[in-house]
């Protein structure tokens, strides 16, 4: 039977390759959610139908509950049921914490735990219907340690280790698996403000010598949606190198 499967943010970066490394493991309805950047969800939705995935792009703010009521209810008419769910649309922002205005923490919580929320709370009916599903978290290794001038991220990020970790013990019994991936340094937009010489540093403090790629992101998540890891809960997966162990 056709699985399907549904990545917040995945217009570019850790989505985006997460989204073709499912097409690439056989999965074929793809549903694609973008909010601002339709262009490059398009480049994605095409580089899927190439692989012949019955995909679809659909916009949707995931912080907007009436929004994400759309993005699960077209995708339960095209595709009848969800198996996957990865949230990993997310923001980030570099400011000491006495310059967080309470605008910036609400908006980052709204986005980075409110739209894990609102996704996980509509689509996890069906999964529980079907006594089966995914849901993959993407939190980052600052919701583990923390970082400086992060304040808000690293909090939001640590929150959705809780989730994910309360959630996998309230759904098991339904058959369904619930873990997070947290990223290390990850050559995505969000980083695109480092120099090379920050870069270098980097790769220098990192045991493997360098610093990951979305592709090394989308494995693991693509391995924690397989069969493969159908004894794996409420776990906390790093892909960071050993930068931080």
């Amino acid at each position: 039977m056709k699985k399907t499967v549904v990545i917040t943010g995945s217009s570019r970066g850790i989505g985006a390759e997460t989204a073709i490394e499912f097409a690439r493991n056989g999965y074929e309805n793809i549903v694609i959610n973008y909010n601002n950047s339709k262009n490059e969800a398009l480049k994605v939705l095409e580089k899927l139908r190439n692989f012949g995935c019955s995909a679809i792009a659909l916009k949707a703010d995931v912080s907007n509950k009436e929004e994400v009521e759309y993005l699960i209810n077209e995708t339960l008419n095209q595709f009848t049921k969800i198996d996957v769910l990865v949230n990993n649309a997310g923001i980030a922002q570099q400011k000491l914490f006495t310059d967080i205005t309470h605008k910036d923490w609400k908006r980052m919580f709204d986005v980075n735990v409110g739209g894990m929320f609102n996704c996980t709370s509509l689509a996890v009916k069906n999964m529980i219907k079907n006594h089966s599903g995914k849901i993959i978290n993407i939190s980052s290794m600052w919701g583990i340690t923390g970082a400086s001038c992060e304040v808000h991220y690293s909090a939001s990020k640590a929150a959705i280790i809780g989730f994910t970790k309360a959630l996998a013990k309230e759904l098991g019994p339904s058959g369904i698996n619930v873990n997070c991936v947290a990223p290390g340094i990850i050559e995505t937009d969000m980083n695109k403000n480092l120099s090379l010489e920050d870069v270098e540093n980097l790769k220098y403090e990192t045991p493997c010598q360098n610093i990951g790629t979305p592709l090394d992101v989308a494995k693991t998540i693509v391995f924690l949606a397989s069969e493969n890891a159908s004894f794996i809960t409420g776990q906390v997966i790093g892909v960071n190198g050993g930068f931080l162990i």
